[in-house]
């Protein structure tokens, strides 16, 4: 294999080659150089799936094929993805789960995208009918919130009202977000789970605040949920805690399937309380591929085979599997962050007891930083991001974990070990300069 001419010398770089290899040097080509990549199983940054069962697998290779758009051409499919939507409106309590209106999409930022859409048309409509100006429109939302909705309000022109962090918070507060709704307000989006530190934000304080403020001024402004972690673990774990339609200031929800939903990256999914509350205008009808079909989305062509994984996972795990697997998850990540926190040097910001992610911070300054203790455990293959938190509390630089299925206490266990190797290494260290951010140093 390795005699062979093509791998004689560099792959190709710049221009397609003139004559082709054998499949089987192509795939060991590419195969090699990817190893480099290291294993998703240890990167404790992402939240989304890096673990499927065999059975998932076959199904989704037998699906790699098909078009989800292409519903007229596959109607089995597009069956399956609203048994989805009818489900996950069920799990989120909607009025009328076999009525509700939602779609799966590429991902949970595509998810953001519409249902910051519906809400914008849902506002200018109002507006419309009242004779008043819709050129400014404007969303109120956390500093914390991830940054596909900093992507929203610049494509598509609406002004972003950050509430930023004050105090000792990592979460939007309540009040203040009302405080700076008006009458251009198309929402406000609450995040269950924090990218931060895996916390959740108070949907049912926040829309207590916008009722006293609807009594106070007649502003009736309506809340989407990202409930894009949040939104497969909520139900599970912490099923008193009223953060969906239970709600009915909540319009919309999106979840990520490809994050606490246990499938591989690919899917999300978006979901409105009731049909009116997504403009009609937003459903294209779509002459394509010999039928007529009703699309919603921003990307067109897109993999079915996450969509069927969904569905498979749905019915193979049900409600008590999902809760056995997230709660797995859960105590691993409790007693991760208290083996961290004993370790001395770290005080934790989150404990993992909302999502299954936990925080730290330094307790004080250090000759090292968490940047270095990042690439310190890389020399294992260990991915934990260090960042520094958003605006008002950028002077603040944490480190997170991210606890997904298939991270056992065995896999944490080896975590803090190294982690301890690598205080020793900085104790054995002392004129080592501090690096103060990710690719930067202090001289």
């Amino acid at each position: 294999m390795y005699a062979r001419q093509w791998l004689l010398g560099p792959a190709p770089r710049h221009a397609i080659p003139d004559e082709g290899m054998p499949p089987g040097t192509a795939y060991h080509l590419i195969h090699d150089e990817l190893i480099l990549d290291g294993s998703s199983r240890f990167n404790l940054a992402t939240f989304c799936g890096t673990w499927m069962e065999p059975e998932a697998h076959k199904l989704m290779s037998e699906t790699f094929d098909k078009n989800m758009i292409d519903k007229d051409e596959y109607p089995q499919t597009a069956e399956l993805e609203m048994r989805c939507v009818h489900m996950l409106a069920q799990l989120w309590n909607s009025p009328d789960p076999e009525g509700t209106l939602g779609s799966s999409t590429i991902g949970s930022s595509e998810a953001c995208m519409l249902g910051g859409l519906a809400l914008k048309w849902r506002w200018r409509e109002k507006m419309r009918k009242a004779g008043k100006p819709t050129d400014r429109p404007n969303l109120i939302m956390g500093t914390n919130t991830q940054v596909c909705w900093h992507k929203f309000v610049r494509y598509w022109d609406v002004e972003e009202r950050c509430v930023t962090l004050e105090g000792n918070g990592f979460v939007m507060d309540p009040e203040r977000a009302a405080a700076l709704c008006d009458e251009n307000t198309i929402g406000v989006i609450a995040v269950m789970g924090s990218t931060y530190t895996g916390d959740y934000e108070d949907v049912e304080a926040l829309s207590a605040a916008l009722d006293r403020l609807q009594e106070k001024t007649g502003l009736d402004i309506p809340i989407h949920v990202d409930g894009a972690s949040g939104g497969f673990v909520a139900p599970f774990l912490h099923p008193n805690t009223r953060w969906d339609f239970r709600l009915p200031r909540v319009k919309s929800i999106n979840a990520s399937g490809h994050k606490y939903g246990l499938v591989f990256p690919g899917v999300g999914w978006i979901i409105w309380r009731e049909a009116s509350d997504l403009h009609p205008e937003l459903i294209f009808h779509v002459d394509y591929l010999g039928g007529t079909m009703p699309t919603l989305a921003i990307n067109f062509s897109r993999p079915a085979s996450q969509v069927i994984a969904q569905y498979y996972n749905l019915i193979r795990l049900g409600k008590s599997g999902y809760r056995a697997i997230h709660q797995a998850c859960q105590n691993v990540a409790v007693h991760l962050a208290e083996q961290i926190a004993a370790l001395g040097p770290f005080e934790l910001v989150s404990t993992g007891r909302d999502l299954p992610v936990f925080a730290w911070k330094l307790k004080e300054n250090q000759h090292w930083s968490l940047y270095d203790l990042a690439d310190r455990l890389r020399d294992r293959g260990w991915q934990v991001p260090a960042y520094r938190l958003p605006a008002n509390r950028q002077e603040t630089v944490i480190q997170r974990v991210v606890v997904r299925n298939g991270f056992t206490c065995d896999l944490a266990d080896m975590l803090v070990k190294d982690i301890r190797r690598h205080l020793d290494w900085f104790a054995s260290q002392p004129g080592l300069n501090a690096k103060l951010d990710s690719g930067q140093f202090h001289h």
